[in-house]
């Protein structure tokens, strides 16, 4: 399971709304930044450090979708749990490098910075419910 299914699984049912079933979906969200996040980030993180290229990139010697599929999992995951990540970033330095590198580009930039870009919702695969990122 990635990260996207991960952080936006319905601990009962998908057919019931995050309000009808918010006592589950904070023992879920507890689980999943204490196991599921350092465990998925923990691998991606080593990915980096495997590359025989160097730590730059997912794969291979240059920016690939890999690492643009990676900068996007980052930023959904910043959005939706973003005290969790504040740690998680200590932890895997080299994926924040990633993403920051990736970030910093600068037709990403570009496209970052316009209105082409759709935010981060509460109807997209990441959202974010202060209360599930507490602990």
């Amino acid at each position: 399971m990635g990260a996207p299914a991960a952080a936006h699984d319905h601990p009962i049912a998908g057919s019931l709304y995050y309000d009808e079933q918010k006592p589950e979906a904070k023992r879920r969200a507890e689980n999943f930044r204490a196991e599921r996040l350092p465990k998925l980030l923990g691998y991606f993180e080593n990915v980096l450090t495997q590359n025989p290229s160097g730590d730059r990139f997912m794969v291979g010697k240059s920016l690939s979708y890999v690492d643009f599929s990676m900068f996007q999992v980052i930023a959904g995951l910043n959005y939706a749990f973003p005290r969790a990540m504040e740690g998680m970033s200590r932890k895997c330095p080299r994926l924040m490098a990633l993403h920051q590198r990736v970030k910093g580009r600068p037709r990403i930039a570009a496209y970052l910075a316009s209105d082409r870009r759709l935010p981060f919702n509460q109807h997209g695969v990441f959202r974010h419910y202060p209360e599930l990122d507490e602990g």
